[in-house]
């Protein structure tokens, strides 16, 4: 197996020089040497069917995998919301559907003054609801993939992540490693921390689904107090992480093949690239890694 790069949302790069269009990106994508692509739906559904049936017309021609990237208003933890949270998934999995997209990353809410614990249990019940409504619907074939949190208030770190997905083999996690290291103030970083990451991965999910993994990376701006303030590029980091080195080296080494969904701040497409070759040289064993 092999990891797969690609970008969340337009680059930049690609709506100044390329196109304004998402129909356009997969083909843009294939062309610099990416793999995949994350539509994004963070504000809300909004995509029609025809434009939808082209993106994902276009991607299976370029070979480019896709994903959908669910509205951000879901909140798992908040039962008031729950018939809301079902009609988010649900309009995220149709836009998939029409892409021809499998994976619908979405996120798990805030902890609203809850205990930890309390605000998990009422995310399981209606991560539970919200897989039993997509069966139903007929979007039991796509996987829903729960993503670790930046923010220290938000219920998502990575073993409440790894319980949610424990509900369903259908569930895949979807690592944002920038986000677990802006939540713990930078000590998730390094290649102890990413080795304990993919460990619990594999002892919590058992190793071929932990193997295909979604994931978002970045640099992540961060205070102790709060966890996740705002995403960089990798040109501005500002000494924020964290590093991917220590990632693609473990990767490599496990012969893991996930989908990292690069989220840099505008960038994401320099970026993604710059991942895949230092993924690239540690599985070819050079001795001169490029880093990103």
């Amino acid at each position: 197996m092999r990891a797969l790069f690609g970008v969340a949302g337009n680059s930049i790069t690609f709506t100044r020089e390329v196109s304004k269009s998402s129909a356009d990106a997969p083909a843009w994508l294939k062309s610099i040497g990416l793999d995949a692509y994350e539509y994004q739906c963070g504000r809300g559904v909004h995509v029609k069917q025809p434009t939808a049936e082209t993106i994902g017309q276009n991607a299976a021609a370029a070979g480019i995998v896709l994903s959908v990237h669910a509205p951000y208003f879901i909140n798992l933890a908040n039962p008031e919301r729950l018939e809301q949270n079902k009609k988010y998934v649900l309009d995220a999995c149709r836009a998939a559907r029409w892409m021809g997209a499998r994976r619908i990353v979405l996120h798990s809410g805030t902890l609203m003054k809850r205990t930890r614990a309390k605000a998990l249990e009422i995310a399981k019940h209606s991560l539970k609801e919200i897989v039993r409504c997509c069966d139903q619907a007929g979007f039991g074939d796509l996987t829903l993939c729960p993503e670790t949190m930046g923010v220290v208030g938000q219920l998502g770190d990575l073993e409440e992540v790894l319980a949610l997905c424990g509900l369903d083999e259908r569930l895949t996690p979807c690592i944002d490693f920038g986000h677990l290291y802006a939540r713990t103030a930078g000590a998730l970083n390094g290649a102890d921390a990413m080795r304990h990451i993919l460990d619990r991965m594999e002892q919590a999910l058992g190793e071929e689904r932990a193997a295909a993994f979604h994931s978002h990376f970045s640099h992540i701006a961060f205070t102790p107090e709060r966890g996740e303030v705002r995403h960089l590029s990798f040109a501005d980091s500002q000494g924020f992480g964290p590093d991917f080195a220590p990632l693609g080296e473990e990767l490599a080494r496990r012969g893991w093949g996930p989908t990292i969904i690069c989220e840099s701040a505008g960038t994401q497409s320099e970026d993604a690239l710059s991942m895949k070759e230092c993924y690239g040289a540690f599985l070819k064993g050079q001795e001169n890694i490029p880093q990103p």
